[in-house]
Order: C-alpha cells, then sequence, then structure tokens
C-alpha cells in the first residue's frame, strides 16, 4: 500500500457524505490534517490535488466561519507562494480552491485583506500578457487567474468597474489562445458596470465615460447587486442608461468585440453574446443593428448554445432587428434541424422546444401560458409528426407540438390532423396489448395523457378510447397502476373530470363481467387497486363492487388461505366506501361484507380492521365518518379529534407498532450435521411396500416413478446469536426466520417459527426443508423478525447461509431391512441405464488421484459410510450410490490399482458432472486431476 492510498479512501469516504465522515472526527482536526498534508514536501502532486478538491467541493463544511475561511485561505496562499514552478495543475487548483473559499464563506462580500491580496495577486498574473515574463509553461496560470476574476466578478458584480479601460488595454495586447478569456473577463465586467449605472439617476456623460476608461482600484460598494442576471424579458421592465449619452466610445468597443467573437469557441461566442446584447439593451444611444452582421453566421450554426444565444437576441430585440423573413427562416431553419438525422436525442428535443417557445416579433398571446407560435402552421409541422419508431421523449414532444398545431387549424385541416394523432395513439395501444415493455406502456401512456389534455372535448374519440382501455385491461391487469395514474392526472389538469368518471366506470363493469377464472390471486390484487379507486368516485355506483368483493370471499378459498396483502386490500376499498356519499343506499351490502371478514378471514389483523370498520358504519353518522376517514392534503394523519374519541395514541404505542431495523447482525444459523437422512414417512412406505416384495428393483422403479417421492431435503441448523451483539438482543422472542433463494432451483422455503433465544442458553435447533428442482448447490438468504424484553419489534438480516453439493446427497430409499444383493441389483441396474444413454441426460466419467498418507479404505468410510452399497476390499472394488432430489442419482465405482485410485462416475443428469469432479477433489485433496466424458 502505497502512502497516498489512505488519502484517496478518506477523501472519497468525505466526498461520498461529508456528515457521516465527519461523524467521526471534526471539520477543524480534518482541515488541519489537509493543510499539513499540502505543506509536507514528500507528498506527490496527485495527492495534494486530490487533497485540494475537499475544498472545492465543500468549502463551507471545512471552513463554516468568515475567519477559519480567511485563515485557510491564508494557509493556501502560503503553500501556492512555495510551489515549484513545474507544479502548474497543482497551483491551478490551488489557485481556484482559494477563489472558491474566499467567495463561500463570505470574505469577498466583506471585503478582507485576505481577499484583497488575492485579488491583486490574480491581477498581477494577468497581466503577463502572451507570456512575456513567465514564459509559456505558466499560460495555465493565466487562463485559471482570468476564470478565477470571473468568478469574483459574478458573485460580486461591479468589482471590476473601475478596472475597465486596463482590461481593455490587455484584451487587445494578448494574442494567444487566452485572448478568448480576456475578451470573456472585460465583457462581463463592462455589462456589470453598465448595470449600475443604469440603476443611478442623472448619469452624466462624464460617469458614463469615466466608467470605460476606468484604471483605478477594485470596487467594494456594490454587492447590493447580487448575483440575479438581467432580466431580458419584454414582460420585465429592464434598467436603461437616460437617452442623449455619447456612444461612440461604446458602440466601437462592441463592434470590436463582436469582429472578434468569431475566434472564439461556440460556448463563448454564445456567452459573449448574452453580455453584449444585455449592454444594448440597457443603452438606449446603442442599435440593435449592431449585431446584424452576426445574423447570417448564426442563422446557419450547427451549435446549440450559438442558437439559444439567436433566440435570446430574437427574444430581446423582436423587430428591431428581425425582419418577418428573417424570423420565417429562423423558424423554417429550427423545423428543419429537429429532424436531423445526425443530432442527439437531448439536441432533438431542443429544437422542438425552440420552435413550441419560438420568440414571435409580434406574439398574440402575453399571459405566459404555452401557445403555439402564429407561423407554425399544420403545413409547416407536417414533417413533425410522429412515429412509433421515434425514441420515447422525441415522440412525446412532436406529439404534444402537434396537438397544439391541429388544435388551433382551420377546421379541414384540423380533423385530418386530428385523425392522424388518434391513429398513432391506437398504434400505440396495440403494441401494449401485443405485451409491450415498460417503456412502451409509460410512453403509450404519457401520450395517451397529452392527447387527452387537448382533444378530450372530442366525444367521439374518447368513448373509442374508453372502450379500448378497458378491452386491453381484461387482457392486462397488470396495466392498472398505469390506468389509475392517467384518471388521476386527467382529473387534476382538466375541469372537467367527466372521461376520468367513465374511464373508471368502464373499467369497474369490465371487472364485473370477467369470468372466474380470471379472479387469480395476481389477477385479483390489480382488480382490488382499480376498484379502491372507483370506489372513491361519488358519481359511480358501488353496490356492484360490493357484490363482487362478497361473492369472491365465499366462493373461494380466500378466507382461509389468510393472505394479508390480499385482504388488506380489499379493506382499503372497503375504507374508500364508507366515505362515499351514497353509502345509505349499500349500507346493509357494506356491513354484510365487513362482518363476513371479521368472523372468516384467517387473518387477525384483517379481522381486527374490519370488525373496527363494521363498528364504524353502524354507530356513526356519514358526517362524522367522513370526518373520521379524512386525511389532511397533505397526505398525513386523520383528524386527532376525531381520532381521540375512538382511540388514544402514545408515542410509546406508535413505537411498539413500528418494526425497527438492526444495524448488523443480530442472530446466524451454525450448521450441525452435514447431510440429512429422508422424510422418515416416505421410508417407512418403501419398507412396508418392499418388505413384501420379492423383485426389488421392480418395486424402487415403481416407486421411483411415484409424484413427490424422495423431493426433500432437511438441513439442520442451531440458531445462536452472533460473537458481538448488543446485549438489548441477549433474549429474543417469537423468532420468524425468513429465507429467499439466490436461483430458482429449488421451491420456495417456508418461514420458521421459534419460540425465543437466549444467549446464556443451548441454541435452538431449526430443520430447514429444501425441496430441489435441480440439486444444485445454493445459496440462502436469511431475515428474521424477533421482539425484545421491552416489547419492541426488530428486523434483522442473518449472514447467508451456503447449501454445498455433498449436503443435498441423500442415501437410496430403500427400507432398512434390504439385502445386501437387492441393494446392489438397484445399483448395476442404474449403471448398465447410464452407460446404455437411457435417458437421454445420463453420462459416465473416470476420476483418477493418489492416495496420500490416509488409506482408501479410511477415506471411503469417512466420505460414504451411508451411501456404500457394496464392499469387496479384497477385490479393492467399493460400490457407492448418491440419491439427489427429486430423481437424480449418481453412482461410484472405486477401484484401487497399483499407482493410483480409478472412481467411474455414472449418473442420470450429466449436468452434475462439474459438480461431483469439484466434490471429488476437495475429498481427495488433490491438486490437478482427470475426469473424461464417457
Amino acid at each position: 500500500m502505497t502512502i497516498a492510498d489512505p488519502w484517496d479512501q478518506r477523501i472519497s469516504a468525505f466526498l461520498l457524505s461529508p456528515s457521516q465522515f465527519l461523524a467521526t472526527t471534526t471539520s477543524e482536526s480534518f482541515l488541519a490534517e489537509v493543510l499539513h498534508e499540502l505543506r509536507n514536501d514528500k507528498a506527490n502532486d496527485q495527492l495534494k490535488v486530490l487533497l485540494v478538491s475537499v475544498l472545492l467541493e465543500h468549502p463551507t463544511i471545512l471552513c463554516p466561519s468568515s475567519s477559519v475561511g480567511e485563515e485557510t485561505a491564508v494557509e493556501l496562499l502560503s503553500v501556492f507562494s512555495n510551489m515549484p514552478q513545474k507544479s502548474i495543475v497543482l497551483k491551478c487548483n490551488i489557485m481556484l480552491a482559494i477563489t472558491n473559499v474566499i467567495i463561500c464563506t463570505s470574505c469577498l462580500a466583506t471585503h478582507t485583506k485576505t481577499a484583497e491580496d488575492w485579488l491583486d495577486l490574480l491581477f498581477q498574473t494577468i497581466q503577463d500578457t502572451n507570456d512575456f515574463r513567465c514564459g509559456l509553461s505558466q499560460q495555465a496560470l493565466r487562463a485559471t487567474a482570468c476564470d478565477c476574476l470571473r468568478e469574483m466578478e459574478t458573485c460580486n458584480p461591479g468589482l471590476l468597474s473601475q478596472k475597465l479601460e486596463a482590461l481593455y488595454l490587455l484584451k487587445q495586447q494578448e494574442t494567444t489562445v487566452l485572448h478568448q478569456s480576456y475578451c470573456m473577463l472585460y465583457a462581463l465586467g463592462l455589462k456589470n458596470a453598465v448595470r449600475i449605472l443604469a440603476k443611478q439617476k442623472d448619469v452624466t456623460d462624464l460617469e458614463f465615460k469615466s466608467i470605460l476608461g476606468g484604471n483605478e482600484g477594485f470596487v467594494w460598494k456594490n454587492s447590493q447587486l447580487g448575483l440575479t442576471s438581467l432580466p431580458i424579458n419584454m414582460m420585465v421592465q429592464v434598467p436603461c442608461l437616460p437617452p442623449g449619452l455619447d456612444c461612440k466610445e461604446l458602440k466601437s468597443i462592441m463592434s470590436s468585440l463582436l469582429d472578434e467573437s468569431y475566434l472564439l469557441t461556440p460556448i463563448s461566442q454564445s456567452a459573449l453574446l448574452r453580455e453584449l446584447v444585455e449592454v444594448v439593451a440597457m443603452v438606449p444611444g446603442l442599435s440593435p443593428t449592431l449585431f446584424k452582421s452576426q445574423l447570417l453566421r448564426l442563422f446557419g450554426t450547427a451549435d446549440v448554445s450559438l442558437m439559444h444565444a439567436t433566440l435570446f437576441m430574437k427574444d430581446t430585440f423582436t423587430d428591431s432587428l428581425f425582419t418577418a423573413e428573417d424570423e420565417n427562416f429562423l423558424l423554417k431553419r429550427l423545423v428543419g434541424t429537429a429532424q436531423h438525422p445526425l443530432l442527439r436525442i437531448s439536441e432533438k428535443l431542443f429544437y422542438m422546444e425552440c420552435i413550441l417557445h419560438f420568440p414571435e416579433n409580434r406574439p398574440i398571446s402575453s399571459s405566459g401560458e404555452e401557445s403555439l407560435p402564429v407561423l407554425v402552421t399544420p403545413r409547416l409541422a407536417a414533417s413533425l409528426h410522429p412515429t412509433v419508431f421515434n425514441d420515447s421523449a422525441t415522440m412525446l414532444c412532436r406529439l404534444n407540438l402537434l396537438c397544439l398545431v391541429h388544435l388551433e387549424a382551420d377546421e379541414g385541416e384540423a380533423d385530418k390532423g386530428i385523425d392522424y394523432l388518434f391513429d398513432h395513439i391506437m398504434a400505440l395501444l396495440k403494441i401494449v396489448d401485443n405485451d409491450g415493455s415498460r417503456e412502451v406502456v409509460v410512453t403509450s401512456f404519457r401520450g395517451l395523457y397529452i392527447f387527452l389534455t387537448h382533444f378530450n372535448g372530442v366525444e367521439q374519440l374518447s368513448e373509442k378510447l374508453i372502450d379500448r382501455l378497458c378491452d386491453m385491461y381484461s387482457r392486462h391487469s397488470r396495466l392498472a397502476p398505469n390506468l389509475i395514474g392517467l384518471a388521476d392526472r386527467i382529473q387534476e389538469n382538466l375541469d372537467d373530470p367527466v372521461w376520468s368518471v367513465k374511464l373508471l366506470r368502464g373499467l369497474q363493469k369490465s371487472i364485473m363481467e370477467m369470468p372466474p377464472l380470471q379472479l387469480t390471486i395476481h389477477n385479483l390484487s390489480w382488480h382490488l387497486k382499480i376498484l379502491k379507486r372507483v370506489a372513491k368516485e361519488g358519481q359511480i355506483t358501488q353496490k356492484n363492487t360490493i357484490y363482487l368483493l362478497l361473492n369472491v370471499l365465499i366462493n373461494s378459498n380466500l378466507c382461509e388461505r389468510g393472505n394479508w396483502q390480499v385482504g388488506n386490500a380489499v379493506l382499503a376499498v372497503c375504507r374508500n366506501l364508507l366515505e362515499h356519499p351514497s353509502i345509505d343506499q349499500m349500507f346493509i351490502e357494506l356491513a354484510d361484507l365487513l362482518q363476513y371478514i371479521s368472523v372468516h378471514y384467517d387473518d387477525t389483523d384483517i379481522k381486527d380492521h374490519a370488525r373496527f370498520y363494521y363498528t364504524l358504519l353502524t354507530n356513526l353518522s356519514w358526517e362524522k365518518l367522513t370526518g373520521l376517514l379524512v386525511k389532511g392534503l397533505d397526505g398525513g394523519r386523520a383528524k386527532e379529534r376525531s381520532h381521540s374519541a375512538i382511540i388514544a395514541e402514545s408515542e410509546g404505542i406508535a413505537s411498539n407498532l413500528t418494526v425497527h431495523k438492526t444495524n448488523r447482525h443480530v442472530l446466524q444459523l451454525i450448521k450441525v450435521h452435514e447431510k440429512a437422512s429422508q422424510n422418515s414417512s416416505e421410508n417407512s412406505e418403501s419398507s412396508q411396500t418392499m418388505a413384501e416384495a420379492e423383485n426389488w428393483l421392480e418395486v424402487y422403479q415403481s416407486q421411483f416413478q411415484t409424484p413427490g417421492f424422495g423431493s426433500e431435503v432437511t438441513l439442520r441448523y442451531n440458531l445462536t446469536h452472533v460473537k458481538e451483539s448488543d446485549p438489548l438482543f441477549d433474549k429474543v422472542f417469537t423468532i420468524c426466520l425468513h429465507f429467499e433463494l439466490k436461483d430458482s432451483n429449488y421451491a420456495k422455503v417456508s418461514d420458521i417459527h421459534v419460540p425465543c433465544v437466549f444467549k446464556d442458553r443451548k441454541p435452538p435447533e431449526v430443520k430447514v426443508k429444501l425441496k430441489p428442482f435441480q440439486p444444485y448447490p445454493t445459496t440462502l438468504c436469511i431475515s428474521a423478525i424477533f421482539t425484545t424484553q421491552d416489547g419492541r419489534s426488530w428486523h434483522s438480516r442473518l449472514p447467508d447461509v451456503g447449501v454445498s453439493f455433498p449436503e443435498i446427497f441423500l442415501p437410496v430409499p430403500l427400507p432398512l431391512n434390504t439385502s445386501c444383493e437387492s441393494k446392489e441389483q438397484v445399483f448395476d441396474h442404474i449403471w448398465e441405464a447410464a452407460a446404455s444413454g437411457n435417458p437421454d441426460k445420463s453420462a459416465i466419467s473416470l476420476f483418477c488421484f493418489k492416495t496420500g498418507d490416509e488409506s482408501l479404505a479410511t477415506l471411503i468410510e469417512r466420505h460414504f459410510q451411508g451411501y456404500l452399497i457394496t464392499d469387496h476390499p479384497t477385490e479393492r472394488l467399493w460400490k457407492v450410490l448418491f440419491f439427489l432430489p427429486p430423481m437424480c442419482h449418481v453412482l461410484l465405482k472405486i477401484t484401487q490399482a497399483e499407482d493410483a485410485v480409478q472412481v467411474s462416475v455414472a449418473t442420470d443428469n450429466w449436468e452434475l458432472l462439474p459438480f461431483v469432479n469439484s466434490y471429488l477433489q476437495n475429498i481427495t485433496d488433490q491438486r490437478s486431476t482427470t475426469v473424461t466424458d464417457g
């Protein structure tokens, strides 16, 4: 491990979660360590850059006050001054860190000595134009200094307002690639200076010229201007200088900046244009026609940032700069670019938004609502019609735009356009009906929502959509959340909620008409979600819902199964029914339903809630009932005054009703047996059948065909505490162990209940029954819910438990009194079948190893004793038979030769061979072995 490694880990931990990191230390001590390491000459530059990153990302956490920030800036300045000339990257990062700390800790706003010194140093750095003094190697420092000054001017507007002449001369002198940085710094200072002047009253020519020719110190008194940019919008009053000022010098400066703008990168050009547009907007003496020479270049740009600056310019100056022809050309350009095949999706979406919010020269609407530009006609937008081949975001954006286009089109064109869009929506729903992906489903319902927000008044189309959605739901009940979400959003955003009510009524009818075979447990959960939402609508009759629920509960085994989730979903429907305005008309039916649940449902919690609802229904008026059940608009708890009339709550009760989570493991399962014997009931049944038979092989074959024969493996564990656990958990009660598998090779493992586990007592034994579909190794993920002595319930994860391949082995399911000859008869028959390839998955292999210090007889006795079929030491031959549930066998013929031991392997499932090979390698302790398929 290198010296930097601990710092790598600490810095990563801090950046990931500063609060969690500082829980084990303080910001002062950590900052001191960082600064100390920065002064360490032995630390390399890469590590120091990493250390500086914490001050770039979280300066206020490490420097919580202005005084700490100033001290930190002084320390960093000292480190910066002592850095060798070659450490350019580190010096640039330290410059950024100093600037960051000074700004974020208010040292700049309060005009501290450190901030002033730092500004002087930055300004001295940028005065080395064209790298005459320090050389080309230090050019990155000047670029960083320009960036730092720009950031400080942005956060303290007007700071450079008395240094504009000096900045302009530096810009003119700079001929390297840093000319761009100087241009940007000067343009920002110029804009802020003009803005400050525009807010003053009675500005004279002398004051105006003094701003442009200023070459004095930094200005600290204008911080009240704030960080907000100038609001350039026709609806907002723009601060302006008084007319009549001599603007010749400013006009010359503006022209010079515009002429040089093509030398800048597109992003810098865009930023420069925005600054200059704001300057022209504040100075009446400057005409927007200054930008006329730039329009031809900007109209043809393929850069997003420059197009955005062009639209900003158009929004600001409208017909003062853009003619009607310019406006029409620009809009056509946007339409063509929005469908360019080489553009990224995000860029296409940008151009679509530009079309939708195109700043017109003379807009009709000024309310700020989303409205389509007049020039966007159906003919212009014809190429933007959505198709099912568009990506989701592009299709939805196009759909929204085309809906607006056809909404405002003439009647003939509108009908054609609406029909096309309706056909597009129906095509999307057809894809969903054919088991479309989740993305397709979400996109389709979003498109449906967009269409309905514009055309829900077209009754014929609305009815067709409802019929189509109900028909789809009858085949795909998983669409319930999407349908509920659609109904909710339509109801929220439309003045008339009729469409949502019609949809919900249609879904209710669709559920009522479903054949009983479709009301499975899985589908019923979705249907109950729909009925719960339907029950909220006062305009929909609910008697049919109650009849359906009562019929399902009476004519199925739901009550006997006592599924809590299903019972809770039924009660959720009942709860909404209690608030229904027409509850008087269904009083008897709802009371019958609640009473039936409270008596017959096999879950105590569900019974209690049903009994509670029944009590409310039969003892309170509808007004009091709704007052009790209604929740606040913020989704908070029910009204306390209503609750207090029925039950007194306290924090203690709420705490006891909450299941808390442990931070670490409390319990664990420890294996106590390597293998488990077969189920005793199966053994006894097999014994009873075979004891009376003469042909053992015939009986075994017939028994082997019996479904479920030998299908379970029982593993035994001790449930005990982990080594280091909280004393709170020394005694735990009513433990419920829940098992989950990481694969699908086994059936679901049933929960196991243990009365108690005491740390100072013998641990209880837990039997875990596994039912393999495929006899492969697996891992059990275990969690437990238990209660402590204080009455609180806890949820805890247990360490995962691995089930190895030999743990699945069972002895062949033959009775105890079976003779050796009969066992060998079974063994030979299975071996012959495997050798002949019957069944198709049968295979034979060969495994060889050399015996070590341990004799072969000892190895066989240790590992194969329970599975040994026959033993011929004189012939040096042993036969071993493993039974692997549900219906697999592994057979071994072990032969001792002169120089090695040969293990012939046969199985009726060749997929087990890799596991057999690994098992034999482990028990023979061989690093290399040979297995060949026969």
